[in-house]
């Protein structure tokens, strides 16, 4: 069977199974829309804050299915067997880590849209076209290195665990990265700790789309990205090789 046949199998197999989960689903989808129409529209004060949050609260909605997604489904499948079943099984590894990578893309794009919506009809937000689809794509990539640590969480921990460390990892980044609150509101500890975390680069990536007069260091950020990102790879590729 061709590679897109087993693709597309492990795919819809990978839908289904999320969807069977709302446990899991719904909360990471409601959550951010929530929390942003809250604190982006509802307490906003007026000015810029809510296209700010815009920005920082579109790297929290893609956490939550990357982090959750790839964490607590992995571990799931690891402490049931079926892991060491799919290591087994002719067919490769790609199609495994790439059905769940699009999984994911969905269901942060499903998180995305009405966190935009919210922003457009009643946070006032008014972007050029081509600044919602950059956005966008910022957002939907910013994913992908969430979905290797939720990898790493996943071959590392149990599933109950997974479901508990998976949490700290996910309101950690989004508190200690700033999405919620500047970091420039932090203590000088905190804001050091920031920049150690990809949430807070990938926030700076997305604030540099929609406020291009705000001097950004955008190379650094994306750069720090691209390297955090191999790294989160070759650490999940040796947990993937340990795996029974």
């Amino acid at each position: 069977m061709k590679l897109s046949n087993i693709l597309l199998h492990e795919t819809g197999a990978e839908m289904t199974a999320s969807l069977r989960a709302p446990e899991f689903i719904f909360p990471t989808l409601a959550l951010p829309c929530v929390f942003y129409a809250i604190f982006g529209v509802l307490l906003s004060r007026g000015g810029n804050a809510a296209t700010y949050l815009l920005a920082t609260y579109g790297v929290f909605a893609v956490m939550g299915p990357a982090i959750f997604g790839f964490g607590v489904g992995v571990a799931t499948e690891r402490e049931k067997g079926w892991l060491s079943l799919k290591r087994v099984a002719p067919a490769p590894a790609a199609s495994y880590i790439g059905a769940k990578l699009i999984t994911t893309l969905t269901f942060a794009a499903l998180a995305l849209v009405p966190v935009y919506l919210i922003a457009g009809f009643l946070g006032d937000v008014a972007l050029p076209r081509a600044q919602w689809l950059t956005l966008f794509g910022t957002h939907l990539l910013a994913a992908l290195p969430f979905s290797l640590i939720g990898l790493l969480l996943g071959f590392r921990f149990a599933s109950g665990a997974a479901v508990a460390v998976s949490n700290i990892v996910f309101l950690g980044f989004a508190l200690l990265g700033g999405l919620w609150i500047p970091i420039s509101m932090f203590p000088g500890v905190m804001q050091t700790i920031a920049q150690a975390i990809p949430s807070f680069h990938l926030a700076e990536i997305s604030l540099s789309v929609i406020d291009t007069n705000t001097p950004r260091n955008v190379g650094l950020h994306v750069g720090v990205i691209l390297a955090m990102t191999a790294v989160l790879a070759l650490l999940a590729a040796a947990a993937w090789r340990r795996q029974p």
